[in-house]
């Protein structure tokens, strides 16, 4: 385990410092400036802007000063909000951010495993059919299209629950079920078609013939193997619920990383667009590591310190 966790740590480092590299040299690709778009017409103030902020300093210098400044963890101060550092605005965003995407991986996990397992057990009748209809719609439909939806029947026409902001229990419940619809359909259809391969394994069949009850061989015996390959799809969708926020976010007016990451793009704010995604990328990464390590714990017949190949 040792083994694994140091060859991971170093893997993750590296995969940083390329999001990191691809994403710094990208950014400066893009024609433009932060200061097109200034009041000032004055070509003086604003190349005493470009110095100030020393973009105009040769790209590898500015490169090395990021990387240095990545080490450290101080993303320094956005450019077109001066009195806000890019760590306040992670600060400041990304709690509500991690609230709504736990709020959307915690309804995903539970009603699609429920919904998989029913379709299941109930093979080939209405409610496995239903199930499964579901889950197509649900992986079929974009998260912003019912984001819109659900405000006009639930918000607008129903007037059950508010459109928008993020102030009360009431306002999470629209942008979670509107996040959480696609991945609940991937794992209603990964835990069904595990679920089906696992009860015709030899030992449920054993387990059937001992009398244990349908229910203790379903939750003991059955459901923790067929929960394996949910498991390995759990780090790329936690990874889609919290890069898909953004949209969501914006939708429903909720003060999270997806407000300061589109206006940062929308103004080429480098160091709000650079420190966003070093975060997130560095979030994401360690979501597939603990999701290798959970991948292990469950299943012990993976040796995780043996080499591939």
């Amino acid at each position: 385990m040792n083994t694994f966790i140091v060859r991971r740590l170093i893997s993750m480092l590296l995969t940083l410092w390329l999001i990191i590299t691809g994403t710094f040299f990208l950014m400066h690709a893009v024609p433009g400036s932060p200061f097109n778009e200034e009041r000032t017409t004055n070509e003086a103030v604003q190349r005493n802007l470009i110095a100030y902020y020393k973009l105009d300093e040769p790209l590898i210098v500015q490169y090395v000063n990021y990387l240095k400044s990545v080490v450290t963890l101080d993303f320094g101060p956005s450019i077109k909000k001066s009195s806000q550092t890019v760590n306040d605005m992670i600060s400041w965003g990304f709690p509500v951010s991690l609230e709504l995407g736990l709020y959307t991986l915690i309804v995903a996990i539970i009603s699609g495993i429920t919904l998989g397992v029913i379709a299941a057990l109930r093979r080939n009748g209405i409610i496995d059919y239903l199930a499964m209809t579901i889950a197509v719609l649900g992986i079929s439909i974009p998260n912003f299209v019912l984001a819109t939806l659900f405000i006009q029947v639930f918000a607008v026409k129903a007037g059950w629950l508010p459109a928008a902001t993020w102030t009360s229990w009431r306002h999470m419940i629209l942008p979670t079920f509107a996040l959480a619809t696609g991945p609940m359909a991937i794992i209603a259809r990964l835990t069904r078609s595990s679920m089906l391969e696992v009860l015709t394994q030899d030992y449920i069949r054993t387990a059937r013939a001992k009398g244990l009850s349908p229910a203790k061989i379903v939750i003991k015996h059955a459901l923790r193997n067929a929960l394996l390959p949910v498991v390995t799809v759990l780090g790329t969708l936690a990874a889609s619920i919290l890069t898909g926020t953004f949209v969501i976010e914006k939708i429903f007016a909720i003060p999270g990383m997806g407000k300061y990451f589109i206006e940062s793009i929308n103004n080429r704010d480098y160091p709000v667009i650079m420190g966003t995604t070093v975060f997130y990328s560095s979030v994401l990464i360690i979501m597939l590591f603990l999701v290798d390590i959970a991948y292990g714990i469950l299943d012990p017949r993976i040796n995780l310190n043996k080499k591939e190949g």
